[in-house]
């Protein structure tokens, strides 16, 4: 199994034409099979992608993990660049979706969803668990055992005329089965990365958990790069990573730096960073 990252929020070699921007989007390829998870903000994910050697118009299916811009804004550029592949998305209404912060600041953070009903041949809504290639499945049932990311208060949605906290029913996440074990992906962990290695394990019992990719929401403001959690929290959170997951961590994203800085001091070398051009071969 192999996963390049397209986009992230950081890129350590700009010198090889890469370019970083606020979002994530990881090219998966298991099997014989390639999944993209995720688009980025923009159709940067894709002169990253010829940069990086990987066609995008060879893709076999798009996973969308959730709503919001910084995970598929880059849909329209997919769509222009992949004729054949469907696009997963969790079964959950289309509608507007906004960060709203010290009473004043309200910022739409939704995907475009005309641009969905306009390729409705191409969107495939899913439900419970599915598998949509083999060994590759979307889990959408997460549970709440543990505390979702406090950074959640600032997201917000807009249905029937009413503004209210997000309950992210959008969100899933997918698992990689293959042999020694499951690799877990997670555009942002709005549930809590720790209800998503729970349902992993649930869904997949006995089989160990041997890679853990993508972000975790513990940041608060991403223009401070604020923590949303405690110190004491961020580092329980990594001790429990430890005890579930046998092989290294890869996140970035909506972690923070402040927050990464926080998971290193108790995972070390468990801990690695992600970051656009990153490959990891797990």
């Amino acid at each position: 199994m192999r996963i390049t990252c397209l986009v992230e929020n950081s890129c350590p070699d700009e010198g090889a034409g890469l370019r970083p921007e606020f979002g994530l989007s990881l090219h998966v390829e298991v099997g014989g099979a390639r999944v993209l998870f995720d688009t980025g903000s923009s159709g940067l994910f894709q002169a990253n992608a010829e940069r990086l050697g990987v066609d995008v118009a060879a893709v076999d299916a798009l996973v969308v993990s959730h709503q919001h811009f910084d995970h598929g804004g880059g849909l329209a550029t997919f769509l222009e660049a992949n004729q054949r592949a469907p696009v997963f998305l969790r079964s959950a209404p289309l509608a507007d979706r906004w960060f709203r912060a010290f009473g004043f600041i309200r910022r739409p953070i939704g995907i475009a969803s005309e641009l969905l009903e306009r390729h409705a041949e191409r969107v495939e809504w899913v439900a419970g668990t599915r598998e949509i290639l083999p060994g590759v499945f979307l889990l959408c049932d997460i549970g709440s055992a543990h505390a979702r990311p406090r950074g959640n208060r600032r997201l917000w949605v807009e249905r029937n005329g009413r503004v209210e906290r997000d309950p992210f029913d959008h969100e899933l996440m997918m698992v990689v089965c293959e042999a020694g074990g499951v690799v877990v992906l997670s555009g942002c962990s709005h549930h809590g990365v720790l209800n998503m290695l729970d349902a992993a394990m649930a869904a997949f019992p006995g089989v160990p958990v041997k890679g853990l990719v993508g972000g975790f929401h513990l940041i608060g403001l991403p223009f401070y790069d604020s923590m949303a959690a405690s110190r004491r929290e961020v580092e329980a959170i990594g001790r429990r990573i430890l005890e579930q997951v046998a092989a290294p961590v890869f996140t970035g994203h909506c972690t923070g730096a402040k927050g990464y800085r926080v998971l290193e001091g108790v995972m070390g070398d468990a801990l690695r960073p992600l970051a656009t051009g990153t490959v990891i071969e797990a």
